[in-house]
């Protein structure tokens, strides 16, 4: 089993940048694919991106492809999530999680999550 912590989340102004990170202990995290997900208040839970085991394969929702980037560090047993060019559209609770598939993985079938990290983009 896997636990998951995201942080970095906040307050930033419209065009700003934030990083996230998802620190992962119990097990390794190179075992999973991994993902970023988003809800905000009265919507369903959405995929944002997902990166695979080695860090070779990423896919992006359409609605941050250009301005969001998924990273890993295997060594550090650490996800990231670089957010530029931010919008009050984006505030949402930004949730890690962690997929035994050895592919990207765009749907919410994935086998651990974080407690989520808040992110508001003020206008």
């Amino acid at each position: 089993q896997v636990q998951l912590v995201e942080s970095g989340g906040g307050l930033v102004q419209a065009g700003g940048s934030l990083r996230l990170s998802c620190a992962a202990s119990g097990r390794t995290l190179s075992r999973y694919t991994m993902g970023w997900f988003r809800q905000a208040p009265g919507k369903e839970r959405e995929f944002v991106t997902t990166i695979n085991r080695s860090g070779g394969s990423t896919e992006y929702a359409d609605s941050v492809k250009g301005r969001f980037t998924i990273s890993r560090d295997n060594a550090k047993n650490t996800v990231y999530l670089q957010m530029n060019s931010l919008k009050p559209e984006d505030t949402a609770v930004y949730y890690c999680a962690a997929s035994r598939a050895p592919w990207v993985v765009t749907t919410n079938e994935y086998d651990y999550w974080g407690q989520g990290t808040q992110v508001t983009v003020s206008s």
